[in-house]
């Protein structure tokens, strides 16, 4: 196993691995543990080069970093990727490979499933290493996490809703998702049984007609569904979604969803503003997940009290909101703020 450090400003630790063995290939980004160890997800994706692999795992784990500190879990950011097609190139050598790479760093990052991976893949890595979180309820961990940031960003929708239509009730409100994956479907149910109109996208169709089938939604193509007249347009998939391509074409009132870097680059939440369009900072509302596995990292994981932090996540978005208009700012600057000033007063005690 050959590991190389990448030095990277503004991060903590950048390392990638190569194991011939097990055909691995991957990077860890540690960008601060200044309230805690950093965890983050494991993405695998087929990148098309180490590059994109390291410019994505930068973007996810300075958000990690944020979005425990708005979530106040008492952890650091994180992220991992490993380049490969998580449909074809899955093997258990590969993830144990990946267990002893996370060990490697000695407890300075702690790993969790992610877009690509799975519990069991987790249970893989669990054999090389105890930094892993998000394992089955069987063996005392807290099992899928997609149920909470599902739920979350449900909650955080409400907050969006209420926010701009003065109710938080989802009766005659669309909500067009995009990515119908364990999240999304999620998401999906509890917006169906709140009484949302659906329009739903998935690059895998099926999934799509499945989830709209069992919740009278509309199947719209994945090249469209950004741009679908609606309330609430809720991205679930991959990031980078609002842009300078697609943003003039935008045709909602709401923009709040359970991806990460929704956003291409920061100044797209000032002219999502300047449109009339809310947005909800990413890392506020989809930080159910981490939540959730945060609990588990304290000691022996408790549902109630997940559950009880996940609910906060609705405060969170508000106190957002409030800031964002005091202030004159974007939501993504305001929620920017609280995260800074967290870390700040943690790395400066009085």
């Amino acid at each position: 196993m050959d590991i190389t450090e990448i030095p990277q400003e503004g991060y903590e630790k950048v390392v990638k691995c190569e194991d011939a063995e097990s055909g691995l290939k991957a990077v860890i980004a540690v960008h601060n543990t200044t309230l805690g160890p950093a965890l983050g997800g494991l993405r695998m994706w087929p990148y098309a080069s180490w590059d994109d692999a390291v410019f994505d795992v930068l973007r996810l784990s300075k958000g990690m970093t944020y979005k425990s500190a708005v979530a106040d879990t008492g952890l650091g950011g994180g992220k991992s990727v490993i380049i490969g097609n998580p449909k074809t190139e899955k093997t258990e050598s590969l993830f144990r490979a990946m267990g002893r790479f996370v060990d490697s760093l000695e407890g300075k990052y702690i790993t969790a499933e992610d877009v690509g991976t799975s519990v069991a893949d987790m249970v893989h890595v669990r054999k090389e290493t105890t930094r892993v979180t998000g394992l089955p309820r069987d063996m005392g961990s807290s099992g899928d996490p997609s149920p909470w940031t599902a739920l979350g960003t449900f909650l955080g929708i409400k907050a969006c809703l209420e926010e701009v239509f003065g109710t938080d009730d989802f009766n005659g409100r669309s909500v067009a998702v995009q990515g119908c994956g364990h999240v999304g479907e999620f998401l999906v149910n509890h917006l169906h049984k709140a009484g949302a109109k659906l329009f739903l996208a998935d690059i895998q169709a099926e999934k799509a007609q499945k989830l709209a089938e069992a919740t009278g939604g509309t199947v719209v193509d994945p090249s469209e569904i950004l741009f679908v007249e609606c309330d609430v347009l809720a991205p679930c998939a991959l990031g980078a979604v609002v842009n300078d391509e697609s943003l003039p074409k935008l045709d909602t009132k709401i923009i709040a969803g359970a991806a990460n870097n929704i956003l291409l680059r920061e100044d797209h939440g000032q002219r999502l503003r300047e449109a009339g369009i809310l947005y909800a900072p990413d890392y506020v509302i989809n930080a159910g997940g981490i939540i959730n596995v945060s609990i588990e990292v304290e000691g022996e994981y408790d549902e109630v009290k997940a559950e009880a932090k996940v609910k906060n996540i609705y405060h969170a978005l508000k106190r957002v909101f409030e800031i964002s208009k005091e202030r004159n700012i974007s939501t993504n600057e305001a929620s920017n703020l609280v995260a800074e000033e967290r870390l700040a007063r943690k790395a400066t005690p009085a």
